[in-house]
């Protein structure tokens, strides 16, 4: 066991707009293995900046949930919602920087070009999720346009001009990972994620805008996460090093599949750990079927 480090920070970082499922416990009961391994911290945050599916009755599910399978955190929790202001300032330290733009295309106006466009045999570029990149018709509006479209259209989003973006940066983009996957020193690519949106009309904030800056805040040397978020890594290393943020290790770990092979769904009841609980499972019950051993220490 490594010697006791209280400089390790871990944090648990779920989303109130589902109950959790078997898929959480993995990462959470991980999240606090490993810092138990080497005497480190596990920190909580409540990510409910979307507050059009937050709900609070499902953040006090999350603790229900937590305390029950064992996981401790430290006082107090940070929820996004209270701190809206520091991403605010975030997302000005870019503007200033000429680095987003106001972008007002709905998701349907979007899909209609892709699929014009695929139908013209043109191949349109996708992230690493599926979704294609957004069309550079907003990214190249003059200032006066954008202006007039933004006093005629007040519900828009703020994207990352990638490729402006890109050319603030002198080094090789690279992340530290000791994960489930590929391990070591990691190129980053945030490029292949297009202009990702960092701010919307309903959402102060993006996930990938406002983990970093809470990554910071609440100083977290080791995030631990799902393989579902790992190239998502490349843009979260790209605004770090943007907005002279430190970078944490990474450790991506492997997912809880459903019986279809698919990742695990909030909206699935029968791996919830709430349902589980009132059908009689125990805490260890739940680590086992996550595959976690009790007590179980793992080396970081």
């Amino acid at each position: 066991m490594s010697a006791p480090d209280r400089h390790s920070v871990f944090r648990f970082a779920p989303s109130p707009n589902g109950l959790l499922h078997l898929g959480h416990a993995l990462s959470a009961l991980l999240n606090r293995q490993m810092a138990q391994s080497c005497g480190g911290r596990v920190l909580l945050r409540i990510e409910d900046i979307d507050q059009t599916r937050c709900r609070p009755e499902l953040e006090q599910a999350i603790y229900d949930d937590l305390r029950w399978i064992g996981f401790e955190w430290e006082e107090p929790v940070r929820r996004q919602t209270e701190h809206i202001a520091s991403y605010e300032a975030a997302l000005r330290k870019l503007a200033d920087r000429g680095l987003i733009y106001p972008a007002f295309m709905t998701r349907g106006e979007v899909k209609a070009r892709v699929a014009a466009a695929e139908a013209r045999g043109q191949v349109w570029p996708r992230d690493p999720d599926g979704a294609p990149h957004y069309p550079a018709d907003d990214r190249a509006r003059s200032t006066s346009e954008r202006a007039d479209l933004m006093k005629r259209h007040p519900r828009f989003a703020y994207r990352l001009d990638m490729a402006r973006a890109l050319n603030e940066i002198s080094a090789p983009l690279v992340w530290q990972e000791t994960g489930d996957g590929q391990t070591g020193t990691i190129p980053a690519n945030p490029s292949q994620w297009g202009d990702v949106i960092l701010s919307r009309s309903d959402a102060p904030s993006s996930y990938h805008l406002s983990v970093v800056v809470d990554d910071a805040v609440q100083g977290a040397t080791h995030v631990v996460r799902g393989l579902d978020l790992y190239y998502a890594t490349s843009v979260h290393r790209l605004l770090q090093e943007l907005l002279g943020l430190p970078q944490p290790v990474y450790h991506h770990h492997r997912l809880v599949l459903g019986e279809d092979g698919r990742k695990l769904s909030k909206s699935e009841q029968a791996t919830g750990l709430a349902s589980l609980r009132q059908a009689g499972f125990s805490p260890a019950d739940i680590r086992r079927l996550v595959g976690l051993v009790e007590p179980g220490l793992v080396q970081v």
